[in-house]
């Protein structure tokens, strides 16, 4: 069985992975290279095993949420669709079985906002951790609030503002548990909530959809 292993060490996905995060810089947008394919993976991986749905599922998700992001290298428009079609081509040449092509090609495909749609338990933990990732690591521009610099760009800010995050998984009693700490120096909680509410709302119905209950905190307050 193909394994997270086996997909990090293949050459092609290596350099399409740089090249998607190298050309999403490019326009203007956030980090999208090796750090948060792995964090993702990561996420998703430890969603599905804390919530018992067995440990290949758990991997599947890790696979999935390693490539999601992965036709960048082609657009970022209609980037999740060609994110399958690289998928696919890759871990078929890989050896990945007919089944498990299915839960991987589907869980990516439904990744972003305008086409999340619950299929399966590996797309809902893809989701549940693809939103939780923000964090000033993902700015490309490090212009500091306390040089005098402000920091145009209200995703940039946002992202900025978030000193640490972290993702949690209760295996008792099936909380999944987002935690940020946010400099409301640099950005407010409301700003946060301006580009990031529609996020949160699916990371809850992805959670339900496990069986588990989402939780999210911003400094110590819950939020959801």
């Amino acid at each position: 069985m193909i394994t997270f292993e086996d997909v990090k060490r293949d050459n092609q996905i290596r350099v399409f992975l740089e090249y998607a995060d190298r050309f999403t810089g490019a326009i203007g947008y956030t980090e999208h290279g090796y750090r948060h394919a792995q964090l993702v993976a990561e996420r998703a991986r430890e969603v599905l095993y804390q919530l018992d749905f067995g440990e290949r599922m758990a991997e599947l998700a890790a696979i999935a949420g390693y490539l999601h992001d992965i036709g960048n290298v082609v657009s970022r428009e209609g980037h999740h669709l060609a994110s399958v079609m690289i998928a696919y081509t890759r871990l078929s040449s890989l050896g990945m079985g007919t089944d498990e092509l299915a839960y991987v090609m589907s869980a990516i495909a439904c990744h972003e906002e305008e086409s999340a749609r619950l299929m399966n338990e590996v797309a809902a933990a893809l989701l549940i951790a693809d939103k939780s990732d923000v964090h000033r690591s993902r700015v490309r521009k490090k212009d500091l609030p306390s040089e005098g610099e402000f920091i145009q760009d209200i995703h940039d800010r946002v992202n900025f503002s978030v000193t640490d995050s972290s993702l949690t998984v209760n295996k008792l009693s099936r909380e999944i548990v987002l935690e940020l700490s946010v400099d409301t120096a640099i950005s407010s909680v409301m700003e946060y909530f301006e580009i990031f509410l529609e996020r949160m709302m699916l990371s809850r119905e992805a959670s339900n959809f496990l069986g588990g209950t989402f939780k999210f905190f911003i400094n110590g307050n819950l939020m959801i």
